[in-house]
C-alpha cells in the first residue's frame, strides 16, 4: 500500500513536470501575440487612435531604431527608457500586421552605421569620455522615400512617447504640407493698416509659421472657407459680419480645426510701449455668436490680471524713471499650464497682455479642457481701467486677489449646434439685402456646402484670450548680426502656437493620443526623505555662515582697537574668540555629520524593509502558506486512515 502511494506520488511530480514543459512550450508557439498589460497607466497597450492609423496603412514603412548600446547601458535613466522604447516599436510593428518593418541599429563609434545615423539627422549625445557619442533616435522611411525623424528620444518627453512616434508614422503616410488659413485684420504679414503708408516686416510667427505649414491668408469678410483649409487660426476678429460667422459655423461643424485669439483689449496695433503709456487706441474682439454654441464665453470688457506673475515695467513719475510690477502684463510659467495637453506640456513661459478670461458655460456634451490659467491671485479689471493707464501703481492700489484662478486658454471639444439655426444668413450686396439662395439650390450649383444644424462630429477648437501674444514686442528681441537680423525669444508664445496648431492640423485619431502617463516609477518616500535631510543641512550651514560672519565682524572690532605697534599680535581678547569659534564650527560640523548620517540610515532603512516586501515577505507567505496546506493535507490523510481502521475494525469485529 505505501509502496502504491509513493509510485503514485513520483509519477504524479514527474507528470506535473512534463505537463509544466509542455504548457510553456504551448503557450510560446501558439500565444505569441497575446499580451496582458497590468502598469497602472497602460504603458504598453496602444490606443485606439494608434490602432486605427496603423490599420489605415495602405502601404509599407520602415523604422530603424538607432541606439548605442553600451553607451547606454552606462546611463541608468536611458537604459530602461531605451528598453521601453523597442517594446512599443515591437507592439507597433505586431498591431501593424506586417505593414511595418522594425529594424534596431547600433550605431558603433567610426562606423558605417554612425555616418547614416549622422546623415539621417539624428543628435548625438556627447559622453564625456573622447570621441564616444550616444545615438537614441528613430528614423521613419515610406514607399514614396518621405522621411520623418525623431533626433534623440528625450526622457522628459517619455509622457508623448506613443504620440511622437504615432505622429512619425501619421506624417509618413500623409507627408503634404498642411494648409491654415490665416484670417486677421491685424498687419501680421507685414501689411500696413492704413492705405498708401508702407509695410513692415511680416511679424515673427509669421515666418515660423510659412516653414512649417502652408500659410494662407483668408479675407475676414469671406462667405465661405476654402475646401483646402486644414486649419483656420482667427486672430483677433473685429466685428466680424454674420456671413464670415456663418463661413466660420460651418466650417467647424464640418469637421474643420480652429485656433481662435481674442481679446478685450489688444495692445497689438499701437505696440506694447505705447499702449502702455496710452498711446494706442486698442479694441476689443471676440465671437460670442459662435462661443454660446461652444460652451464657452469671454466678457468683453474685463482684463486679466495676476499680480504673482507680474511684469516688472519702467514708467515716468514726476519727470523720473520708476518701476513697478505691471499686473495685467503676465509672464507665466509651467505651473499654472496643463501637463496632461500636449500643446502646453514642455513650455517654458508665457507671456500675456491685458488678456481675457474664458469661462466654461457647462453645456452637456462639451469639454472644455484648460490649458493656460493664472494662479489662484489673480483679479479681473475693467478694460477701461487698464486701456490709458499711465501710473502702474493706480492698478496695483485696486488689486483684490481672487481665490480661484482664471481660464486663458482652453480646448474645446464635443457636438454642437449651429449659431445659425434659420440657415445661412442673407448676403449684403451693394448696400441691400439679398437672401441667401436656399441650401439645396447652392448644392445644385455648385456653391457651398449645404447647412449643417449639428456637427457631422466632435468639434476640436482651441480658445486663447489674448491676441498680444502674438506680437514681436512681447515674445522675442531682435539683434543685428552682420547685416542679419536674428530674433531670440524670451519666451514660449512661438513655440506655444506651433504646438497648438501640429495638434489640430493630424486626424482624430493623432488628437486622440494623450499623455499616457511615465515608466520609471521614481520612490518618492526616498526624495522626501532626502528633502528634509537637505532642508536640515541647508539651515546648519547657514547658521554657520552667519556665525562665521558675526566672528569676523567681532575680530575686525578688536583689531580697529589694538595700537598701532600691537597689529601682528593677537589680543588675549582675540585668541579666546578664535579658539571659541573653532570649537564652534567643530560642532556644527559634528552637527551636518549626524544629520547625512541620519539621512543615510533612513534610506537604508527605508531601502532594507522594501527589498524585504518585495523579496522576502512574499516568498515566505506562499512558503507558509504551503506548510500550512501540507500540514492540513496529512492531518486529513490521517484522519482518513484511521477512520479507515476503525470501519475495518467494526467489521472484523461482527
Amino acid at each position: 500500500m505505501q509502496l502504491t502511494r509513493q509510485i503514485l506520488t513520483t509519477g504524479g511530480l514527474i507528470l506535473a513536470a512534463v505537463l509544466l514543459l509542455a504548457v510553456n512550450v504551448f503557450s510560446m508557439t501558439a500565444f505569441t501575440s497575446t499580451r496582458l498589460d497590468l502598469t497602472e497607466n497602460r504603458l504598453y497597450t496602444l490606443t485606439n487612435g494608434t490602432r486605427n492609423i496603423l490599420a489605415g496603412l495602405e502601404e509599407p514603412i520602415s523604422l530603424t531604431l538607432f541606439l548605442s548600446r553600451e553607451q547606454a547601458t552606462r546611463l541608468p535613466g536611458i537604459s530602461g527608457y531605451a528598453q521601453r522604447v523597442k517594446e512599443l516599436l515591437q507592439e507597433y510593428a505586431r498591431e501593424a500586421d506586417g505593414r511595418i518593418r522594425l529594424r534596431i541599429v547600433d550605431p558603433e563609434p567610426f562606423s558605417e552605421e554612425e555616418d547614416r545615423a549622422v546623415g539621417h539627422g539624428l543628435r548625438g549625445l556627447p559622453m564625456g569620455d573622447g570621441d564616444n557619442v550616444m545615438y537614441f533616435g528613430l528614423v521613419g522611411t515610406s514607399s514614396t522615400d518621405a522621411q520623418e525623424v525623431i533626433p534623440f528620444f528625450s526622457p522628459s518627453r517619455e509622457e508623448f512617447l506613443e504620440h511622437d512616434i504615432t505622429k512619425l508614422v501619421y506624417q509618413l503616410t500623409d507627408p503634404v504640407q498642411k494648409v491654415v488659413g490665416l484670417m486677421t485684420g491685424l498687419p501680421m504679414d507685414g501689411a500696413s493698416p492704413l492705405p498708401g503708408r508702407p509695410g513692415g516686416r511680416p511679424w515673427v510667427i509669421v515666418q515660423q509659421l510659412r516653414q512649417l505649414f502652408d500659410l494662407q491668408t483668408i479675407d475676414p469678410t469671406v462667405a465661405v472657407i476654402p475646401d483646402d483649409v486644414d486649419v483656420l487660426m482667427i486672430v483677433h476678429p473685429v466685428d466680424m459680419g454674420d456671413n464670415t460667422l456663418y463661413a466660420i459655423d460651418q466650417f467647424v461643424l464640418r469637421g474643420g480645426r480652429a485656433l481662435v485669439f481674442v481679446d478685450p483689449n489688444a495692445e497689438s496695433g499701437a505696440g506694447p510701449a505705447a499702449m502702455m503709456m496710452g498711446g494706442g487706441m486698442p479694441t476689443g474682439s471676440n465671437l460670442e455668436k459662435l462661443f454660446e454654441q461652444w460652451g464657452i464665453g469671454m466678457a468683453a470688457d474685463k482684463v486679466a490680471a495676476d499680480i504673482r506673475y507680474a511684469e516688472r515695467v519702467r514708467y515716468s513719475r514726476d519727470s523720473r524713471q520708476a518701476v513697478a510690477e505691471y499686473p495685467v502684463w503676465i509672464n507665466l510659467q509651467p505651473e499654472v499650464f496643463n501637463s496632461d495637453d500636449i500643446v502646453t506640456a514642455e513650455l517654458g513661459n508665457l507671456f500675456f497682455a491685458t488678456p481675457g478670461a474664458l469661462e466654461d458655460k457647462g453645456h452637456d456634451g462639451i469639454s472644455v479642457v484648460p490649458l493656460v490659467t493664472t494662479s489662484e491671485n489673480a483679479m479681473l479689471y475693467d478694460a477701461a481701467q487698464v486701456r490709458f493707464v499711465e501710473d502702474p501703481t493706480a492698478l496695483l492700489r485696486q488689486y483684490q486677489a481672487r481665490s480661484e484662478p482664471l481660464l486663458l486658454a482652453a480646448r474645446v471639444t464635443g457636438k454642437v449646434t449651429t449659431a445659425f439655426p434659420q440657415g445661412a444668413p442673407a448676403h449684403e450686396k451693394d448696400g441691400t439685402e439679398e437672401q441667401a439662395p436656399s441650401a439645396e439650390d447652392e448644392q445644385g450649383a455648385g456653391g457651398a456646402p449645404p447647412h449643417l444644424a449639428v456637427s457631422e462630429q466632435d468639434i476640436n477648437v482651441i480658445v486663447v484670450a489674448d491676441s498680444d501674444l502674438l506680437s514681436d514686442g512681447f515674445w522675442v528681441q531682435e539683434q543685428n548680426l552682420l547685416g542679419t537680423r536674428i530674433a531670440l525669444p524670451t519666451a514660449a508664445n512661438g513655440d506655444f502656437v506651433i504646438n497648438a496648431l501640429e495638434s489640430l492640423v493630424g486626424s482624430n485619431d493623432l488628437i486622440s493620443v494623450r499623455s499616457r502617463g511615465r515608466f520609471s516609477r521614481p520612490f518618492t518616500r526616498v526624495a522626501e526623505i532626502e528633502q528634509n535631510a537637505e532642508l536640515r543641512f541647508r539651515q546648519k550651514e547657514q547658521e554657520l555662515l552667519t556665525r562665521l560672519q558675526e566672528t569676523e565682524d567681532k575680530l575686525l572690532q578688536l583689531e580697529q582697537g589694538k595700537r598701532a605697534d600691537q597689529a601682528l599680535m593677537l589680543s588675549e581678547a582675540q585668541q579666546q574668540e578664535i579658539e571659541q569659534f573653532r570649537q564652534e564650527k567643530v560642532r556644527i560640523r559634528k552637527d551636518l555629520r549626524e544629520v547625512r548620517r541620519q539621512l543615510r540610515e533612513d534610506i537604508d532603512r527605508l531601502e532594507s524593509w522594501t527589498k524585504f516586501v518585495n523579496i522576502g515577505l512574499l516568498p515566505l507567505l506562499i512558503g507558509v502558506g504551503g506548510v500550512l496546506a501540507g500540514v492540513g493535507s496529512g492531518r486529513r490523510r490521517r484522519r482518513d486512515v484511521r477512520g479507515e481502521q476503525d470501519t475495518g475494525s467494526v467489521q472484523h469485529g461482527e
